[in-house]
C-alpha cells in the first residue's frame, strides 16, 4: 500500500487546492497517499502523530467539479492516536491526522497552509505608492473630570464632555463590552485615558471601539484584504502613520469546492448547506490569516480595528454568509452592490478587537465587484487623458478601460491556470517553484530561476543555493513565460501544438500519448520531480488568456477603438510578467511595449487607500455610479472574440507592435508531421 493504485475499482484520492489526484488500495495512509502524488503536506515525525503538521480537512459530499460522490465513511474512524493528540493539544474540527487517517472510499482531501511544507509567497505585495493619511479610527488622549457628588453624572457621560471639549467630537457611542470596562479603565489612568474613535464621517456620529488607561503607545491597526477566488492577501497597517507592519496570504480554502466561480456557485446549488459551508471556510481562514499577520509583526491582535475587504461578488455574497445562487444565471442580480460597514462579529471575525469596523468596497454591478472598484480606487482611470486598458489578472480578471471621457469594466472567467492549478507540474508560489524561464531559440535549451534564488540555473552556485528547497515545481507567472518562450523558439506552433522531437530538432519534445510534451528538469535522479508543459498545459492557458484578451477586446469594441494608448498589469501577475511574454501569448491587445506597465496589487492598494482615507471611500462609493458594466456572459461577441484569442498570440489581430521586439517563428506542427510548410489541416487518427 501507499503507491498509486492501478486498478479503476480503487479509492479515488483527490488533494486540494493542488488538484494532484490519484488511485490508492484502501487502507492507505493520506499521508503515503500525499507523498506518492507529491502532494504538499507536511511531517516531521515519520507518521507517528505527535508532530501533528499533517492535518488534512476531508470534504464529505457530491463534487460535481470531480466527478464523485464522498461518504462520511471515505476515511478510517479516528483511532486512539488522533483522540490522545485531540485531549492533549485538541485539534480543528473537522481535522485529522494523515498519517493516521486511511482512505477507504473515494474522498477530496484540502492540505491546509498550517499543513504545506512550502507556505506561499505573497506575491501580492503592498504598493509603495503614498497615500494621504486620513483615517476613520484614530487614538485621542483625554482628561476626564472626576465623579462630584454634588454634579452627580456617570462616567461616560464626563468621558462625552471631555471629547467635545478637548477635540471637537461631540456626538459619541460606545458598546456594552466598551462601557463595562470603562469604569476600572478610567481609575486605572487617574483619570486620563486614550480612547480608539471611529469616525467615518467627519462631523458624524464617532464610536469608542477601544480604551487604555493613560498613553496608548501600542498603536491601532487596520487590515486592508484582498479576498481572492485562488488567494488570500492581508495587510497589515498602522492607521497612525499608513506604514505597512506586514503582509501574509493563504490559500482560499474555498478553493476544494471548486476552482472557479461558477464551479463554486453549482455547489452550493447542488449541496445543500454548500453555501454556509463555504462562508464557514472562508471566515476561518481570515480568522487565521489575521493571526498569523499580527503574530508576525508582534502585536496583539486585538489591536486590529478595523479591516476592509475587496474582492469579487461571488467572494463577496459568500463571505457575507448570502447564497451566490442569483449569481449563477442572467441577469447575475447581486443581494446588494452598495458599500457595507459591519462589526466584525457580523462576521465570525473572533481574532480582531471584538469592536472592530469592517468596510466592503461597493461592487459595480453582475460579476464586476468591489475588487474592480478598488483597481479603480488605486489606478484612477477618469483622470487619464489617454485611453488605458487596466487589467487585474487572476482566476476571475477585472477588465477596466476608460479615460476622463469614460469608463468601462467587465470581468472575465480566466479559470485558476494562471495561479498554476490545472497545470501538471504546477503549484503556488512558494520558495523552490520556477518562476522566469528562457529557451534558447537556436538550441531550444531552457533556463531558469526559481522563487527564493536570484540565480538563473545555468549559473555556478546554483545547485548550492537551491539544495534547500529544491526546484519543486512551476507557478504561474513561470508557466506563463514557459508557452511563451516556447513560442518564440520554435517548440510550439500557433496554434498551440507542440511539436515532436523531429519537428523541432531537440529530444526535450518528449512523445505522451499522441501529443508531446516539453521537459524543463528532470530531478527523478536525485528524488526531485519531472517538471515539463504538456499539451493539457498549454491548453488551460490558452484557455485562460482567450477569456482575458475577449474581455478586453469588448470593452474595446464598446469603445469602438481598435486599439489603445497604454496597459496596465494589475495583480500578481503585473509584477513578476515582462510585457513581451504577455504579448507573445496573447494575453493583452497589441501595444508599445514601453507603454505596457506593472501596477503591482491594485486591488490591495486601493483596499489601503480606502483602510487610510475615509474621503476615498466617499469617493469610490460615488464613483462606480459613473463606471458602466459590460456583462461578458451576454455579449454575442465575446464567443468571437474568445475563439479567435485561441491562437498564441492571435489568430486575426495585427500585433505591429509585438513584431518590431520579436520574429515569431512560422511553425505548423499539424497532426499529418508537417513541418513550417506544412498546410495545418488535421487529419483524425485511427487506432
Amino acid at each position: 500500500m501507499g503507491s498509486a493504485g492501478t486498478d479503476d475499482k480503487d479509492p479515488l484520492v483527490i488533494f486540494t487546492p493542488s488538484g494532484k489526484r490519484g488511485r490508492f488500495a484502501k487502507g492507505t495512509p493520506v499521508l503515503q497517499a500525499a507523498r506518492a502524488l507529491g502532494v504538499d503536506l507536511d511531517s516531521v515525525c515519520g507518521g507517528r502523530g505527535i508532530c501533528s503538521k499533517c492535518q488534512i480537512t476531508p470534504s464529505f459530499g457530491e463534487f460535481a467539479k470531480h466527478g464523485v460522490t464522498v461518504h462520511e465513511d471515505a476515511l478510517s474512524e479516528w483511532n486512539e492516536v488522533e483522540a490522545r493528540y485531540d485531549r492533549v493539544k485538541g485539534l480543528i474540527s473537522g481535522r485529522r491526522l494523515g498519517c493516521q487517517a486511511k482512505v477507504l472510499g473515494d474522498v477530496v482531501i484540502d492540505v491546509p497552509e498550517t499543513s504545506q511544507v512550502h507556505r506561499q509567497v505573497v506575491r501580492k505585495e503592498a504598493s509603495t505608492k503614498p497615500i494621504t493619511m486620513d483615517p476613520a479610527t484614530r487614538i485621542v488622549m483625554v482628561e476626564v473630570a472626576e465623579p462630584d457628588m454634588h454634579e452627580p453624572s456617570g462616567d461616560f457621560e464626563r468621558l462625552k464632555d471631555a471629547l467635545a471639549q478637548q477635540w471637537d467630537v461631540h456626538q459619541v457611542s460606545a458598546a456594552l463590552p466598551v462601557l463595562a470596562k470603562l469604569q476600572t479603565v478610567l481609575r486605572k489612568g487617574k483619570w486620563q485615558i486614550s480612547v480608539a474613535l471611529f469616525q467615518p464621517d467627519e462631523g458624524g456620529v464617532a464610536q469608542i471601539l477601544e480604551i487604555w488607561p493613560n498613553l496608548h503607545e501600542g498603536g491601532i491597526y487596520g487590515l486592508a484584504i484582498d479576498l481572492g477566488s485562488t488567494t488570500i492577501a492581508a495587510h497589515l497597517c498602522d492607521l497612525t502613520t499608513g506604514a505597512v507592519m506586514g503582509s501574509a496570504g493563504i490559500m482560499n480554502p474555498q478553493i476544494r469546492f471548486g476552482e472557479d466561480l461558477m464551479s463554486r456557485v453549482s455547489y452550493a446549488m447542488m449541496q445543500e448547506g454548500g453555501a454556509t459551508e463555504m462562508t464557514r471556510a472562508v471566515r476561518e481562514a481570515i480568522n487565521t490569516l489575521a493571526g498569523q499577520i499580527a503574530e508576525d509583526a508582534g502585536i496583539d491582535p486585538k489591536l486590529i480595528v478595523e479591516t476592509v475587504f475587496v474582492c469579487n461578488p461571488v467572494m463577496h455574497h459568500l463571505l457575507l454568509g448570502i447564497d451566490p445562487v442569483e449569481l449563477g444565471q442572467a441577469p447575475f442580480a447581486l443581494a446588494t452592490s452598495d458599500a457595507l460597514r459591519l462589526n466584525a462579529p457580523d462576521l465570525g471575525l473572533s481574532t480582531l478587537n471584538p469592536q472592530a469596523q469592517i468596510y466592503l468596497l461597493p461592487c459595480i454591478a453582475g460579476h464586476v465587484g468591489a475588487d474592480a472598484a478598488a483597481v479603480a480606487l488605486s489606478e484612477a482611470p477618469e483622470q487619464s487623458e489617454d485611453l488605458v486598458l487596466i487589467v487585474d489578472v487572476g482566476t476571475n480578471a477585472e477588465i477596466l478601460l476608460g479615460n476622463k471621457t469614460k469608463v468601462l469594466a467587465c470581468s472575465s472567467p480566466t479559470g485558476p491556470a494562471f495561479e498554476g492549478a490545472q497545470i501538471s507540474s504546477g503549484q503556488r508560489a512558494a520558495p523552490g517553484a520556477i518562476e522566469h524561464i528562457e529557451i534558447d531559440p537556436a538550441t531550444k535549451e531552457p533556463r531558469f530561476r526559481v522563487i527564493g534564488c536570484d540565480l538563473w540555473s545555468d549559473e555556478a552556485g546554483f545547485a548550492e543555493a537551491t539544495a534547500q528547497t529544491g526546484i519543486t515545481g512551476i507557478c504561474g507567472s513561470g508557466i506563463i513565460e514557459a508557452v511563451a518562450e516556447m513560442r518564440a523558439a520554435g517548440l510550439l506552433d500557433g496554434s498551440g501544438l507542440i511539436g515532436s522531437a523531429e519537428q523541432t530538432g531537440t529530444p526535450r519534445s518528449i512523445p505522451t500519448g499522441r501529443t508531446h510534451e516539453y521537459l524543463i528538469f528532470d530531478g527523478t535522479a536525485t528524488g526531485g520531480p519531472r517538471i515539463t508543459v504538456t499539451q493539457g498545459d498549454i491548453r488551460a492557458i490558452q484557455l485562460a488568456k482567450s477569456a482575458l484578451y475577449a474581455g478586453a477586446r469588448l470593452l474595446m469594441d464598446q469603445m469602438d477603438v481598435d486599439a489603445v494608448d497604454r496597459v496596465v498589469l494589475a495583480g500578481a501577475f503585473g509584477a513578476h510578467i515582462s510585457p513581451k511574454h504577455a504579448m507573445i501569448l496573447g494575453m493583452i491587445p497589441d501595444a508599445p511595449l514601453e507603454k505596457v506597465t506593472s501596477a503591482g496589487n491594485a486591488a490591495g492598494h486601493g483596499a489601503r487607500i480606502a483602510l487610510c482615507n475615509r474621503a476615498a471611500r466617499k469617493r469610490i462609493e460615488g464613483g462606480v455610479r459613473a463606471i458602466q458594466k459590460v456583462e461578458t456572459a451576454i455579449e454575442p461577441r465575446f464567443q468571437e472574440h474568445f475563439v479567435a484569442a485561441n491562437a498564441i498570440p492571435h489568430k486575426t489581430a495585427a500585433m505591429p507592435h509585438l513584431t518590431t521586439v520579436v520574429s515569431l517563428p512560422d511553425v505548423n506542427f499539424g497532426a499529418s508531421g508537417g513541418g513550417a510548410n506544412d498546410d495545418g489541416r488535421r487529419r483524425r487518427r485511427r487506432g
